[in-house]
């Protein structure tokens, strides 16, 4: 899928984790959030043996900004959306994500 003007969000999750059930969570918060702005969503693993599962946003050929980190506790799908609006509505007052300005009324009737 060819990358929209909006950006994406990002999952990164290593290929290596043996708490499918965190993944999933976080997952489908991140495309819960993705489908409402229509951003893409993308999930990418590495092979470093590591727990966190972290959410980028991303915009064009923009280094990725960090929006989520699940060190590894018990995840909450509620909690992980709430995380994300958070992020992506501070995210909206910075000049160069114009798109998410102008996404900020749906960011915030997110959850």
């Amino acid at each position: 899928m060819l990358e929209g003007s909006n950006g994406k969000l990002l999952v990164y999750a290593s290929r290596f984790m043996l708490d499918r059930k965190r993944l999933e969570s976080v997952s489908v918060a991140a495309e819960k959030m993705a489908a409402s702005l229509n951003l893409n969503f993308e999930v990418v693993t590495f092979g470093e043996k590591t727990s966190p599962i972290y959410v980028y946003y991303k915009k064009g050929e923009e280094e990725p900004i960090p929006l989520y980190c699940d060190k590894g506790g018990k995840v909450n799908m509620q909690d992980v959306c709430a995380a994300l609006r958070n992020m992506m509505f501070v995210l909206s007052f910075h000049p160069k994500f114009l798109a998410l300005k102008q996404m900020r009324r749906e960011i915030m009737q997110f959850s």
